[in-house]
């Protein structure tokens, strides 16, 4: 409770004033790329691309009608306000599933946890979706609470059962496609699946049932033109793959790996909304000093260096796998990597636990928690100063253009 309250306090001020003052997080004119690239009015107004958000236009029309109810059917700033708090509470939920998952799961101490969770809560993945009504705000506390909820199941040697599993699939995969795959994960480490045909097959089975009911939703959503699948990814991927003036290393460091926790400095551009309605939009450009590689070189070390330590540890390993699914997609297949701090919402729980699982592992050595402690707080204490300066040119960009 006091972690609830905690982050719905600080997350809610931040979006409340922003959605008081400024049009940013809801303007009828903006489409798209007003910051960070973000897609806040398509988003609520369709759901975002089929191909990409399969069943989302049914979930965001419950957001977007509940929030017309609230500000009595116009979008003023009551209505970006409703938005702004939807996204709060959500956020802080997962925030709150990050917590209770180094309590429950891993059960390390209080003290400790309160750190990480601070440390995970200045994540600029956090800050910005905090009051951002997108598919991935909704997406990072679905992942976060599934993850915890599978954590149990193999703690206690149960079965993740099928209807859960649909649950999780529908929703999962329904707000984005690409992270359907990471609801099968925990399924591979159940007790004894590989040495029995029936624990196999009823694996086998649960799997089939969840990918019939998402596959038949899917196709209803779109009146079975299934062809039509194919043609819009093709063009979705061909998109936003084919950026060649970055380099590709620095995209990775900056934008897939530091970004979504560590705020670089920030672009402006022109934009328009291809009705005649010209906008500025934010963007986030490459690090431009040693300080930021350095910190994002620390923060990879320690999980890797999790990962290596816990390597037989199976809740270790579906983190760990989960977060390969999106390294392949946009690190080796490069979708969206030139903007990929906006796919923050598929991972950035990732670190936390990690984090939580090497001090796990090194409870019995007080020398080595001493110096992980200590290195943590220093990444704390430097990604704080950089999170909170950063989001004083955002809000000199809201008052210049968003007012």
């Amino acid at each position: 409770m006091a972690v609830f309250l905690f982050f719905m306090i600080c997350y809610g001020i931040l979006g409340s004033y922003i959605a008081l003052h400024y049009r940013i997080i809801f303007d009828s004119r903006i489409p798209w790329d007003a910051y960070f690239s973000f897609d806040n009015k398509s988003i609520l107004m369709t759901g975002g691309s089929f191909e990409r958000h399969p069943l989302s236009y049914y979930f965001f029309n419950w957001v977007r009608e509940f929030s017309l109810f609230v500000s009595g059917g116009k979008m003023d700033a009551n209505f970006r306000l409703t938005l702004a708090w939807l996204s709060n509470l959500i956020i802080t939920l997962n925030i709150v599933q990050v917590f209770k998952y180094l309590k429950n799961i891993i059960d390390l101490p209080l003290w400790l946890n309160v750190i990480i969770i601070l440390f995970f809560g200045a994540f600029s993945t956090n800050i910005i979706l905090s009051f951002t009504p997108e598919n991935f705000t909704y997406t990072l506390f679905l992942l976060s609470l599934y993850n915890h909820y599978a954590a149990i199941k193999l703690r206690e040697e149960e079965k993740t059962p099928a209807a859960a599993l649909s649950l999780a699939g529908i929703t999962i995969g329904g707000l984005t496609i690409t992270n359907f795959v990471k609801v099968f994960i925990p399924l591979l480490f159940e007790k004894d699946l590989f040495r029995s045909w029936k624990k196999f097959g009823n694996a086998a089975f649960r799997v089939i049932v969840s990918v019939i009911c998402f596959v038949l939703l899917y196709l209803n959503r779109i009146d079975f033109k299934y062809q039509n699948i194919f043609s819009k990814t093709n063009q979705q991927y061909e998109k936003f793959s084919n950026v060649e003036s970055m380099p590709t290393w620095d995209m990775i460091l900056s934008f897939f790996f530091g970004g979504n926790i560590l705020f670089p400095g920030f672009i402006m551009s022109d934009k328009h909304n291809m009705k005649g309605f010209n906008f500025k939009g934010l963007y986030m450009d490459l690090y431009s000093s040693p300080f930021p590689y350095l910190f994002i070189a620390l923060l990879l070390i320690l999980i890797s260096w999790s990962y290596i330590k816990n390597f037989k540890n199976k809740w270790v390993q579906v983190i760990a796998i989960s977060f390969l699914v999106d390294i392949m997609i946009h690190c080796v297949m490069r979708f969206g990597l030139h903007t990929s701090y906006i796919y923050g919402g598929h991972f950035v729980f990732v670190y936390p636990l990690l984090l939580g699982w090497l001090f796990f592992a090194y409870r019995s050595s007080p020398k080595i928690m001493a110096f992980l402690t200590f290195t943590l707080v220093i990444l704390f204490t430097y990604l704080l100063v950089n999170n909170i300066f950063r989001m004083t040119e955002f809000f000199w960009f809201m008052e210049n253009y968003y007012q």
